[in-house]
């Protein structure tokens, strides 16, 4: 598994420095364990937050302070080359699960441990959706969309971060396969296709309802609560 679509450096940073909501958390761990790529951009997050740390004064910043450091760090991510990373978490590349029926490890809390034992709800023809709410207030939403099927066109009223987990789709952005992530913001607006041959399953981590610009759409998102 080699991704193409990556988490975007604000993920990464605030990954590394534990202020992620646990709902897009899970997502970026299931992205993690896939990804080296996305590994390494963590370590080298991790080691320059470390670095900026010891030279912080003992008490808080001003917020302006603050904005300037994060600022900081998102431009050393960017000039950081993308090495392999010496430490044996950072080298480790996961050993692929031999059960095909077993989810990823971070979604069990949310989900139990089997594809099989998933409690689908029908949203239309070839489209069906578990929603759960998560700890701090955020949705996790696993959706199984048949080959060839459009989802309807929406933006996100916040962040969403999609994991792929088999099948594929695509949309304006490109074709997004198992391990891609699809980490967007609320300026992005799409319509995913999924690709012929298998059904897609992706997950995502919500922080606000979607937006629809359809009227049917949003006639029946309070039905599915999404």
């Amino acid at each position: 598994m080699n991704p193409r679509h990556h988490l975007d450096p604000a993920t990464v940073l605030a990954h590394a420095a534990g202020a992620i909501a646990p709902e897009a958390a899970a997502i970026v761990a299931i992205h993690l364990e896939a990804c080296g790529e996305c590994r390494r951009a963590v370590a080298r997050a991790e080691r320059i937050g470390g670095l900026l740390l010891e030279h912080q004064h003992v008490h808080a910043a001003a917020e302006a302070q603050c904005e300037r450091l994060r600022a900081d760090m998102l431009q050393r991510l960017d000039r950081e080359p993308v090495a392999a990373a010496s430490t044996p978490w950072q080298e480790a590349t996961p050993e692929p699960d031999p059960d095909p029926d077993r989810l990823p490890t971070p979604l069990h809390p949310y989900f139990g441990s089997r594809y099989s034992g998933l409690r689908w709800r029908w949203m239309g023809p070839g489209r069906h959706f578990i929603r759960v709410r998560g700890p701090s207030g955020g949705t996790l939403l696993m959706l199984r969309i048949a080959p060839g099927k459009r989802m309807p066109v929406h933006g996100h009223g916040g962040s969403e971060i999609t994991q792929i987990l088999r099948g594929a789709y695509h949309d304006a952005l490109g074709q997004f396969a198992p391990g891609d992530v699809a980490d967007l913001d609320s300026d992005v607006e799409h319509q995913p296709v999924t690709v012929p041959g298998t059904a897609c399953i992706c997950v995502s981590a919500l922080d606000a309802p979607l937006r629809f610009p359809g009227w049917l759409a949003q006639r029946l998102q309070p039905l599915f609560k999404l």
